[in-house]
């Protein structure tokens, strides 16, 4: 058995860059940072904050979704599957992780001229994978 699944809590660094492939069919994508707080260990030593940088991918209700109500500094909550992908250009190989969202629960307060779905689940399990034929050379 095996299990790939990811939880995070943290702030949206940039605004979300959202592409329609297809009239119904928007992707997502925007990075977040996590922070673990610093601490002084025993025997004095100061350990800093530690921020990890996050790339997030949300396809259809959850691309809409982000597109509507997420912005640079939001702090949400997001729940999916760790993906890493590769292609290559100019001769040149290049790697990706990135989260697939399956959930995303706005948190903090709520902006003053929206009306925000605090919570969307994608509607099933294949729904937040690409179409099969979608080619993507740029992580944008």
């Amino acid at each position: 058995m095996s299990v790939n699944k990811v939880i995070l809590v943290g702030h949206v660094g940039k605004d979300p860059e959202v592409r329609y492939l297809e009239k119904d069919l928007a992707v997502a994508k925007f990075t977040m940072a996590t922070t673990e707080k610093g601490y002084t260990a025993q025997n004095g030593t100061q350990v800093p904050d530690r921020t990890e940088w996050h790339n997030i991918v949300a396809w259809r209700g959850l691309a809409k979704l982000s597109e509507n109500y997420i912005r640079k500094g939001s702090q949400i909550y997001v729940e999916g599957k760790i993906q890493t992908r590769s292609w290559e250009k100019d001769g040149v190989k290049h790697y990706i992780t990135e989260i697939l969202t399956d959930t995303i629960n706005l948190l903090g307060k709520k902006p003053e001229h929206t009306e925000p779905l605090n919570t969307v689940n994608a509607p099933s399990p294949d729904a937040n994978e690409p179409p099969p034929h979608v080619e993507d050379d740029l992580p944008f």
